[in-house]
């Protein structure tokens, strides 16, 4: 080794492969890939960046050949003296740089970043759905949670929808709690009967709700609404109506990539005694970005 500084040349490949598989960032698998032509050529030679993203996040496994979002990854350009199969393993390592790095940034347990809109809301802005992103059911002494609009009929379905903390999440598992009207007589539950999840990308761009109750705001939002692809929608769960933040575990996780996240709120179990209409209340939800047993 003597006088040479380039161990990718000088050792055997196996031995390089070993040496380079102990990087664990991302970014400095890339790196490497810049140092000069024959380290890039060895990186994704060898699918580096594929062996490292899988060992990171192996519950991308069954979908990584199958993403492309518009123009993150960008397609290959055909070029004589480049082999198919050479143009295929710089793909995949383009493909799973970018989903190494995107993954990185979001291992969390609450990845709601912002609410975008719900499908309705009985007083604006004291019972808006901006209330689900703050914690607890109560804030300076006043109850904090969502309202739904009455209804006649038990089975009208609600939906919340969010902004995610990326662009790209990968979700395993999401809590609800329906709130419990402790101000009212018998202390109601203004629960669902069961919840669905839907995740997509937008193709217009994001105007989150706020609180200063303008209708311009609530309709760019409905209009955003039409405008979303759905890429994955869950089985339903069902509700128990409890005042208890309930845990709903997705039968594999999902990778969302667009970071839109949609509640499907399905049926009505509460009559409001006031009007005699039945109504949906939620408190804050919780999203977990990846599996608890993952490594």
């Amino acid at each position: 080794m003597e006088g040479c500084g380039d161990f990718v040349q000088c050792l055997l490949p196996d031995m390089s492969i070993k040496i380079l598989s102990c990087l664990d960032d991302p970014a400095d698998l890339i790196r490497v890939s810049a140092v000069s032509s024959s380290w890039r050529q060895f990186v994704i030679g060898n699918d580096l960046c594929k062996h490292l993203c899988l060992k990171r996040f192996p519950e991308i496994s069954s979908v990584g050949n199958m993403i492309e979002v518009e123009n993150t990854v960008v397609p290959v350009v055909s070029q004589p003296e480049k082999s198919t199969e050479w143009l295929c393993l710089e793909r995949n390592h383009r493909v799973y740089a970018f989903l190494s790095r995107g993954l990185s940034n979001c291992i969390t347990e609450d990845c709601l970043i912002d609410a975008i809109h719900a499908s309705s809301t009985d007083n604006y802005p004291e019972e808006s759905i901006l209330n689900t992103l703050k914690p607890g059911d109560r804030v300076e002494r006043r109850a904090s949670y969502w309202s739904s609009g009455g209804q006649s009929d038990p089975t009208v379905p609600e939906t919340l929808t969010y902004k995610l903390i990326s662009k790209l999440c990968l979700i395993s598992e999401i809590h609800v709690q329906p709130f419990q009207a402790y101000f009212q007589f018998g202390f109601p539950i203004y629960s669902a009967t069961a919840v669905r999840f839907r995740v997509g990308h937008p193709n217009v761009k994001i105007d989150v709700e706020s609180d200063n109750g303008l209708e311009s705001v609530a309709a760019q939002a409905r209009s955003f609404c039409d405008k979303i692809v759905w890429t994955y929608t869950s089985p339903e769960f069902p509700l128990v109506q409890e005042n208890i933040l309930q845990k709903f575990k997705l039968p594999e996780p999902v990778l969302c990539i667009g970071g839109i996240l949609q509640v499907e709120l399905l049926g009505r179990v509460q009559k409001q005694q006031l009007d005699g209409l039945y109504y949906i209340w939620s408190v804050p939800l919780l999203m977990i970005c990846r599996p608890q047993n993952s490594n």
